[in-house]
């Protein structure tokens, strides 16, 4: 067996991380059939630390793509990381061989020490911070979706963002964000591919070159390398408007095998994975909590019929039987934070857009069903306010993409005409670049006030759901989010390509007031 070590195809990308611990994720060159593994060292001021040098699989069915956990790490702390591949030439590659078994056959990891600093950190480098490990009264991150690929130039315009949003993280003044999260459309894999948008990603090398295409741009590829980044699909990881009842047919279902796969080895494998297989995750970070929702592939609603009766959007409820679904994780999670932590923020993070609702879901049932966001699912949504209502948890804020159009909406809930008190928030952000606002994203196109438009909801028992928006923005944008719990306030603001703030001066950012 022999070996050659080189620097990553793709990464580091900066998953997972914790005050003690932190996931690194890279994808190795391809190596023809020959196994690749990967090895990873930390450093800490520019000094590597042997003890830390370990391997990690880069397994063929996950497009050689593969993460080392580091543990035990000093909260709050900034560590350097170098990361590569090794390709080892066996005789058989289709030998089946245990980690422990490809582990033994090498020489300790720590030899490999020199070769990865000879790399270099512009080929292998990448750093994090570790979260704090005490309570924190205030929390800063950053958030968007949809990362349109464009074509020719528009593939440079659509990495610039990228670039602020690693400036904003790193060397801003002010509040600093502790992480960012994409939210949806991180590919599009239904449209413009490597030629001129002729046919869409429907083989494993189509949707490879859209994630490396993506996720190789150089800013986009820096500012992964040198932040922790959380991810969730939403339709165009796999296809417009996705639902789950597409994969009767065979074509669809071969579609979305490929898809899925490609998803879970470039974004779910550095995500937090304590579901066990399921694509949902939640973590938290100095008690502040997050529940990132799968709302594509369990999504439930019939392409042909215009009833809301059967529609879901987290898979069905459990409704008595002996498990759970997506839906009653979630609602047993805003229950257990509300109970542990109190009025403290909650953020639920879903690549559709709670509300504002679109203009057109008003007129009826049949415009519902049409919509690809939360309006086509009132049973899912009935479901989570119930809980929120029934158990008084405050100060719910829902984290949305995907719609081209930013914006901050704040919900109130009243039974039997009378406010409540219980608070809710709603913030979009989106896009991360997308050159045809003429096209759709047009904020007359969403309900400013519920009440005012006839689009309340009603969750029962004399509930009802109310709703605010404003702070329209079309212009691609990302999105800082700044949590004060001492001051209860959350400020949100939109920047644009630029790194400059949206709107015209003096660029007043929207401010969120916490039940407290």
């Amino acid at each position: 067996m022999s070996t050659a070590v080189r620097a990553p195809g793709l990464g580091p990308i900066i998953g997972h991380t914790t005050d003690t611990t932190c996931r690194v994720w890279i994808r190795g060159h391809d190596s023809g059939d020959d196994r690749t593994i990967g090895i990873a060292v930390l450093q800490r001021d520019g000094v590597s630390l042997p003890a830390t040098a370990q391997y990690f699989r880069l397994k063929r069915e996950h497009d050689r793509t593969g993460t080392a956990d580091f543990k035990d790490l000093t909260p709050d702390t900034t560590y350097g990381v170098l990361v590569a591949s090794l390709t080892l030439h066996t005789e058989d590659p289709l030998e089946v061989n245990s980690d422990d078994d490809v582990w033994t056959s090498l020489p300790a990891a720590a030899g490999w020490v020199g070769q990865l600093e000879k790399l270099g950190r512009e080929e292998a480098g990448g750093s994090f911070t570790t979260f704090p490990a005490a309570e924190l009264h205030s929390l800063s991150f950053v958030f968007g979706s949809c990362r349109y690929p464009g074509v020719l130039w528009q593939k440079k315009k659509a990495d610039i963002i990228f670039r602020s949003i690693h400036e904003r993280i790193h060397q801003a003044v002010g509040p600093r964000p502790r992480f960012f999260m994409m939210v949806g459309d991180q590919i599009y894999a239904d449209v413009l591919p490597k030629d001129w948008g002729l046919t869409v990603a429907d083989t494993e090398e189509e949707f490879r070159e859209r994630y490396l295409s993506a996720f190789g741009a150089p800013n986009t590829r820096t500012l992964l390398a040198h932040t922790p980044t959380y991810m969730i699909l939403d339709d165009h990881e796999i296809e417009d408007n996705w639902v789950q009842g597409r994969i009767g047919s065979a074509a669809k279902r071969k579609l979305f095998h490929i898809a899925v796969q490609a998803y879970r080895s470039y974004q779910w494998s550095h995500s937090p994975r304590n579901f066990g297989e399921l694509l949902y995750y939640d973590f938290d970070v100095g008690k502040f909590p997050f529940f990132v929702i799968d709302g594509r592939t369990q999504r439930i609603r019939d392409d042909d019929d215009y009833d809301l009766s059967d529609n879901h959007l987290l898979g069905r409820p459990a409704e008595g039987k002996p498990y759970k679904g997506q839906i009653d994780e979630l609602c047993d999670w805003l229950r257990a934070q509300q109970s542990a932590h109190g009025n403290r923020p909650k953020f639920v993070v879903t690549a559709s857009v709670f509300v504002p609702n679109a203009v057109r879901t008003v007129r009826g049932d049949r415009q519902k069903c049409e919509d690809d966001s939360w309006a086509a699912f009132p049973l899912t949504r009935r479901q989570l306010l119930d809980t929120i209502v029934q158990h008084g948890v405050q100060n719910v804020v829902f984290l949305s993409g995907d719609i081209h159009c930013s914006n901050v909406a704040e919900l109130d809930f009243y039974r039997d005409g009378a406010d409540s008190g219980i608070k809710a928030f709603s913030i979009t952000s989106s896009a991360f670049f997308w050159p045809y606002p003429f096209a759709d994203g047009n904020p007359l196109d969403y309900v400013h006030d519920s009440h005012l438009e006839n689009d309340d909801f009603d969750i029962g028992g004399g509930w009802q759901m109310r709703y605010r928006a404003r702070a329209f923005e079309q212009e691609d944008n990302f999105t800082q989010v700044d949590i004060d719990w001492l001051g209860g306030k959350i400020t949100v603001t939109n920047y644009k390509r630029d790194g400059q703030p949206t709107g015209e001066p003096p660029h007043v950012p929207q401010v969120l007031r916490l039940a407290r």
